[in-house]
């Protein structure tokens, strides 16, 4: 799972023991979470239609969800820390999976706003909680790589969940509309799954009986060692976290980024359905192609990022790549293979860019410094998918055209980019990295 190092016989065994015990689990627990996430946007094929739902109306319901998400995510993040990220993982997972089911059961604007607005707020913490338990199980050297493995479930789910979706939209079961279904088959994994992850997962390595002894003393001791080489640099408390400023222009280029790539993933379905013509599954798996490209560079762009031990440009090149093959895909019109092939260029940079940013913040922060600073990035940062659809939706009803909604996004990616330039810049992030290095290098 982990590529082998030159290190003793018993961190070669812990790292694969770990990673195989724990990731491809993390990694589906991501893709049920991405697969009730996406589902808005393949059901806005046909609810529009049967509900009577504007453009206007199905972008704000589906940016809703993310007001909701906001509210609780820095709380969420500090109880993952604090108490169990375990347990919390696992509450976050049936509570979101039972409000996706009843998105199945609405008829009104108000019950499409408030059912949306509530999955955000029970979905809230779940990723930040992810991160921060990567950080109790993965050192500095192999966190990007871990980043990479657990966040390839946004474009797999995409992969998958398209081509799912066509088929349940094709579907009209016990008198209920395939979107309807996709609600619901897509909302009891969740459930299913927030019970098994109590018995799954495991808090802290001290209290894995799946390591051996030894196993556990090592990456005990490595994670003890890379907290204190962060701490003789400076030790930050969470108040202090919060308004650092790499915090804060990590949280800015987080929201600009989100902007234009939750914009882009709702989107994208209608958008190929109004250039091509084709059939609700056709159109999902045209919208697949995006996803798969992304998975692949994800990957790559991990492995490289740790490799170098470079973050930062290995973030804001894979942004400012995209913002530029959006505004290609803008100019192409309505060329259907090129656009195609240029939305495919945008998922491959947009998912590139993940790992490597999400690796930044435990460079300089730890414990709940870092859980705290996760949750403010990724709770302010995913506003910006409240505003990508909802800007996205309102400027197709003004314009009836996609391309003032893309241009907006568009100028949204590059501004991501190029703060992402700006942060690490200061010496003590210097110093804090340099640290963190050093501990990867002589293990």
């Amino acid at each position: 799972m982990l590529p082998e190092d030159p290190v003793p016989d018993v961190a070669q065994r812990a790292r694969r023991r770990i990673a195989r015990r724990l990731l491809p689990f993390l990694l589906l627990l991501y893709i049920i979470a991405f697969l009730d996430r996406m589902n808005v946007g393949a059901a806005a094929l046909q609810m529009p239609g049967d509900l009577g739902f504007s453009d206007r109306v199905v972008g704000l319901g589906a940016g809703i969800f993310f007001l909701g998400y906001f509210l609780l995510e820095i709380p969420g993040a500090l109880i993952a820390e604090r108490w169990s990220a375990r347990r919390w993982i696992a509450r976050i997972m049936i509570s979101w999976g039972i409000l996706t089911v009843l998105m199945a059961f609405i008829h009104t604007i108000r019950e499409f706003y408030l059912v949306r607005f509530l999955v955000g707020a029970a979905e809230a913490g779940f990723f930040p909680a992810v991160i921060v338990y990567l950080t109790h199980w993965f050192r500095y050297a192999d966190r990007a790589k871990a980043a990479a493995f657990f966040y390839a479930a946004m474009p797999l789910s995409y992969v998958i969940g398209s081509p799912l979706a066509g088929w349940l939209l094709g579907m009209s079961w016990l008198g209920l509309r395939g979107w309807r279904w996709l609600f619901i088959l897509e909302g009891i994994p969740a459930i299913v799954f927030g019970v098994i992850t109590v018995f799954y997962l495991t808090d802290w390595p001290r209290q894995a009986r799946w390591l051996r002894a030894d196993e556990r003393d090592w990456i005990t001791d490595e994670l003890s060692r890379e907290k204190q080489a962060k701490q003789r640099v400076r030790s930050y408390s969470i108040w202090q976290a919060l308004r650092h400023r790499d915090v804060i222009l990590l949280t800015l280029c987080y929201f600009f980024s989100t902007t234009g790539g939750y914009g882009i993933n709702f989107w994208l379905p209608t958008i190929l359905k109004r250039l091509s013509g084709q059939s609700d599954l056709k159109v999902t798996l045209l919208a697949s192609l995006p996803y798969l490209a992304g998975f692949v560079m994800q990957q790559w762009n991990g492995w490289h990022s740790d490799r170098t031990g470079e973050r930062r440009w290995h973030a804001a090149i894979p942004t400012l790549l995209c913002g530029l093959a959006l505004f290609l895909a803008v100019v192409a019109g309505s060329n259907l293979a090129l656009s195609v092939m240029l939305f495919t260029l945008v998922g491959a940079c947009y998912f590139a860019y993940h790992p490597c940013f999400w690796a930044v913040p435990t460079v300089f922060l730890s414990e709940s410094a870092a859980a705290a600073s996760i949750g403010l990035i990724n709770s302010v940062g995913n506003l910006g998918g409240f505003v990508g659809p909802l800007m996205m939706g309102y400027l197709v009803t003004r314009t009836r055209s996609f391309a003032p909604g893309l241009l907006y996004l568009v100028g949204s990616l590059f501004l991501s980019g190029v703060l992402m330039l700006t942060v690490g810049v200061g010496r003590r992030h210097a110093v804090a990295e340099q640290a963190s290095q050093a501990v990867a290098r002589n293990q």
